[in-house]
């Protein structure tokens, strides 16, 4: 009796061993399980924010109203210069007859930044094709709906003061 015991727990104890090993099935159903999940963070993350921006966007624009570039006046003729308004990317431009614009740098189609290309004189997004004008930020071909958001600009000295228009 005493061997049928031992044996018994002997058996148990193997048992219990075995409960903390992986099945090839439980494996696989795990590994298709965090597939899955980074599959649906990586969907789901830029929906999240193309769906919940655009109100925490407006309350963050509307607490800046100004901004100084410090030297920016001295910012070559036919170049840009990215800067923040608040927390959001904007753009500086200085055309080559002298005259000032500046943006907001994020595209209105899906949000990704837009940069100047001076030989083409435009400013244009390369997530999807979007093209505005250097100097009004209408949208003038690719999917942007709407223009870039125009800032107001003053030269003083050597600074540059954007603020809303």
């Amino acid at each position: 009796m005493l061997n049928e015991e031992v044996v018994k727990n002997i058996i148990d104890s193997a048992d219990e061993d075995e409960r903390d090993v992986l099945t090839r099935r439980e494996f696989v159903w795990l590994g298709g399980a965090a597939v899955g999940a980074i599959y649906l963070g990586a969907i789901g993350y830029p929906v999240y924010e193309y769906l919940s921006t655009p109100a925490q966007r407006s309350a963050e624009a509307a607490a800046v109203t100004q901004t100084t570039l410090d030297n920016a006046a001295n910012l070559p003729k036919s170049s840009a210069m990215m800067f923040k308004f608040g927390a959001r990317p904007a753009m500086l431009i200085h055309h080559e007859d002298g005259s000032w614009s500046a943006f907001n740098a994020v595209c209105t189609h899906l949000g990704c930044t837009v940069k100047y290309e001076p030989e083409q004189s435009r400013i244009f997004c390369a997530c999807h094709g979007g093209t505005y004008d250097p100097r009004t930020g209408a949208n003038v071909a690719g999917p942007p709906p709407k223009p870039l958001t125009k800032f107001n600009v003053e030269v003083k000295d050597a600074s540059v003061i954007i603020s809303r228009a």
